[in-house]
């Protein structure tokens, strides 16, 4: 749409003459079509077979026990640059549309540019190309695997590949794995696939007969709908068609209010269409969804078409038995099974909820400060199952049923934990406690208590995030907890990595907890929930960006917050030539370590003297231009009048961010230290009003550049904002990309800098200074430390576009060779917890 409007004649007279169709013929995997109410459905259009699978192997000289892959890429000459090492041992790879005068290795063979593809295709084992129409037709008839990459700005890729991913034949690879050759893993998987597709193939006929009845005077339309209503009609699904950069693939919230989808369920008999109609779509949608999904009924909730969330599920559905691991797998996997197996109940309800970790564009640690701040939720995110069950149904594990004997007692609630194969493994899978813990007498036990109990054994810290959710929702909801809880946490966040792993635990952990208890909460008041969790039971002091973006945030946009304390100001669109990447630096981060609260501390210190100096100001001390304010040698009486007011705002600072950099630099800037010792501060100011940090008496603090940060960071975050919505230029990108590197060195300037992140930063400074770049071909803008900084990912900026992946792919592996660590990149966004809400499910098959 933006680059339209040099085109909009065109685009008029495209939608004026589809106006005019009475009908359309429609093909399965369609995407809604809703200007045309006159559909007539046909099968699959699929070029038929020449040769047979044998005879084309034989023209082609290869056995037929080799493993072949056809590269199809749509006849595009794209320069592809092949390795041997792509391909696993003892496979071959036929490649479509090769340059003449390409050399390719000695296991990639080049085909004629007028090689009849559909034989080929039916000769190999699987495929690997970009999704199209066509190449997924022939796939699905032929039953071949197909291995596809991500195609941006595709608006049918949602549908081809929901349909693909129906009839069991598609595996996507990354971006990045493609580019990199990394695609062994992919192909072995892929032969393991087993396309199930067996509807018709002749659509070209049936579509043939059609056209010829049409010409002979047949009428396939019935409405009578004016050709203004259809182009209407037309208009408004141009602009839901719109997709961000980077989407994730997945059907968009649009589709699911469609009443004509069910393209992709099995065909429905009269009877089930009459019942369909009495249903709203929700209800529908639901149907649809349990059918396929042959585990789990699904009783509430969407899938949402995240393949994370279906993979989750399929992993709950191995565990109700315990498998013979075999020799080969791992222990701490097979005891991670037996584990979960015993966990839950399979004949009742399970809760599901999933949040995901963040990227932080803008805003950083200035959030406890009440900054402005910019947040993308990222594509990794965190699964939580969670059952309650009556006490004398719950199964307990072996040392907590010992203890019971030992007691004597009857049944009573306990609350069991399993990590299951998350991204960490330095810590326990599995933490039981009788909920009682939680209580003293009749009331919560206070956070404090609440922490001592859960740091007493280091390996067992990891639960506070996870039981801290029902403390909190005791403490602050006076919620009670009599029946047993049983709790599954798998998550792909990374930890450590400065993506707020932890606050992904805390928001799905509560959103299901919620859900299983009839709780309704709303997202925002869910983060604030969560942080107590962090600040209170953990004792990390993290603001509350984390668990907003995680609870509020919405796939593909930033989520625009003031911490005062959470102030959600809306969604903000990225532009479609903008694209964000996350690069870990390989150095642990942690908000709890002893940087980034010292750096709080001084941020708080420095607001109650910015308070104390207000308050103690005489109004003429202030720097003023004598010249203009002066009238016959005295001060204004309405300038006086305005400065006092706001002397007396400044005394009463609630947060730093409220403090333009103007006044700060003018009047404030010199007159704070540049370091104080923690007695010194405390003997005049008595309290740094933080509740919590606590002052180490024998620390020194640094004050001026910690107060001074959030204070110019809100400036530049209010700046980045509104540089979004500007006019696409190489300035825009470029002043964008100067408000991040801003913000990195005022995180160096802090303390909270680290060498690795630095390295990154140079890294795309240098990318984005060379040769090429100069020349017009540069595509990345800028770089800033994330999060709580002192390690951690780097946020980088750049134009949306596969040059720009290309650059991000060539620091990873710059990056490598100086530090020997190969960075993970974040790529790609998906739905907060908020917008995810929760699935209630059952067991359809219990198992003897």
């Amino acid at each position: 749409m933006a680059s339209g409007c040099n085109y909009h004649s065109i685009i008029w007279q495209i939608a004026e003459d589809y106006s005019h169709c009475e009908f359309v013929i429609r093909l399965p995997g369609y995407c809604p079509m809703p200007a045309f109410h006159d559909v007539v459905d046909v099968p699959l259009v699929v070029r038929r077979l020449h040769k047979s699978r044998s005879e084309m192997r034989k023209e082609l000289g290869i056995a037929d026990n080799m493993k072949l892959v056809i590269f199809n890429f749509g006849g595009q000459q794209a320069g592809w640059k092949f390795k041997q090492e792509y391909l696993p041992p003892g496979w071959l790879c036929l490649v479509c549309g090769a340059s003449g005068n390409q050399e390719l290795p000695l296991n990639f063979i080049k085909l004629a540019k007028d090689v009849y593809t559909p034989d080929l295709i039916a000769a190999s084992d699987c495929m690997l190309g970009k999704i199209g129409y066509g190449t997924v037709s022939e796939a699905l008839a032929y039953k071949l695997p197909f291995v596809f990459v991500c195609r941006d700005y595709f608006n049918e890729e949602p549908f081809l590949r929901n349909m693909l991913e129906h009839y069991q034949g598609g595996i996507e690879v990354t971006r990045r794995d493609f580019l990199t050759g990394h695609w062994a893993p992919y192909l072995k998987r892929s032969i393991s696939l087993k396309p199930c597709y067996e509807g018709g193939i002749n659509g070209g006929e049936v579509t043939a007969r059609i056209l010829q009845d049409t010409a002979m005077g047949k009428c396939f339309a019935v409405d009578k709908f004016s050709g203004a209503r259809r182009l209407r009609d037309a208009i408004v699904l141009g602009y839901q068609l719109q997709r961000a950069p980077g989407r994730d693939i997945c059907i968009p919230d649009w589709y699911a209010l469609d009443e004509n989808e069910h393209g992709l369920c099995t065909t429905l008999s009269n009877t089930e269409m009459r019942e369909k109609n009495n249903l709203t779509t929700l209800q529908h949608l639901s149907i649809c969804c349990a059918r396929c999904n042959k585990d789990f009924e699904i009783l509430h909730g969407d899938l949402h078409g995240l393949s994370d969330t279906m993979s989750f599920l399929k992993i709950l559905a191995e565990l109700d038995t315990v498998h013979d691991s075999g020799k080969h797998t791992e222990k701490h996997q097979r005891c991670d099974h037996l584990s979960v197996a015993g966990l839950f109940n399979w004949k009742e309800e399970i809760f599901i909820a999933r949040a995901p970790g963040r990227l932080d564009v803008m805003g950083g640690i200035a959030d406890y400060s009440g900054s402005l701040v910019l947040q993308m939720p990222i594509r990794e995110a965190c699964h939580v199952a969670v059952q309650r069950i009556h006490p004398s149904k719950q199964k307990l594990w072996e040392h907590a049923q010992a203890q019971k004997l030992v007691k004597g007692q009857e049944s009573y609630p306990v609350l069991r934990i399993v990590s299951y194969r998350s991204e960490s493994s330095n810590h326990g899978t599995t933490f039981d406690m009788e909920l009682s813990d939680l209580m003293d007498g009749k009331e919560p036990i206070s956070y404090e208590k609440a922490n001592k109990y859960f740091t007493r054994d280091p390996s067992q810290k990891w639960a506070a995030y996870i039981a801290g959710t029902l403390l909190v929702l005791m403490t602050e909801l006076g919620v009670r907890f009599a029946d047993s809880i049983s709790i599954l946490v798998s998550s792909a966040v990374p930890e450590g990595k400065g993506v707020s792993s932890s606050a992904a635990v805390e928001v799905a952990t509560m959103s299901a907890i919620a859900a299983a208890h009839g709780l309704n909460i709303t997202p925002r008041d869910l983060a604030l929930l969560c942080q107590k969790v962090e600040n209170h039971i953990v004792g990390a002091p993290c603001g509350v960006m984390d668990q907003m973006a995680s609870a509020c945030g919405e796939a593909n946009k930033l989520l625009a917050m003031i911490c005062q304390p959470a102030e959600l100001i809306g969604l903000v669109n990225i532009p479609t030539h903008i694209r964000f990447w996350g690069i870990d630096s390989g150095i642990r981060h942690s908000i709890s370590g002893t940087d980034y609260g010292s750096v709080r501390i001084g941020a708080f210190m420095g607001r109650k003297m910015i308070k104390s100096i207000a308050s103690s100001l005489p109004f003429h001390s202030l720097s003023i231009d004598n010249s203009h304010e002066h009238v016959n040698g005295k001060i204004s009486d309405n300038i006086e009048k305005d400065h006092g007011e706001i002397l007396e705002a400044e005394a009463s600072l609630d947060y730093l961010c409220n403090l333009s950099p103007c006044r700060y630099e003018s009047v404030y800037a010199k007159r704070l230290p540049e370091s104080l010792l923690g007695e010194k501060f405390l003997e005049k100011y008595v309290d740094h009003d933080d509740e919590v940090t606590v002052i180490d008496l024998k620390r020194c603090y640094g004050v001026r550049a910690a107060a001074q940060h959030p204070i110019y960071e809100n400036f530049c975050v209010k700046a980045f904002k509104a540089l979004l919505t500007s006019q696409s230029s190489d300035e825009q990108l470029s002043a964008l990309g100067e408000l991040m590197y801003r913000c990195h060195y005022s995180y160096n300037a802090c303390g909270l800098g680290s060498h690795g992140t630095d390295k990154l930063v140079k890294l795309v400074q240098e990318m984005q200074h060379n040769k090429l770049s100069k020349s017009g071909k540069g595509t990345l803008f800028g770089a800033k430390i994330t999060g709580g900084g002192s390690g951690g990912t780097v946020c980088v900026i750049g134009r949306n576009c596969l040059r720009s992946s290309e650059q991000i792919l060539e620091i990873q592996q710059r990056y490598r060779s100086a530090t020997g660590y190969l960075p993970f990149l974040f790529e790609g966004s998906s739905p907060g917890a908020g917008r995810f809400g929760y699935l209630k499910i059952r067991r359809r098959f219990i198992p003897a």
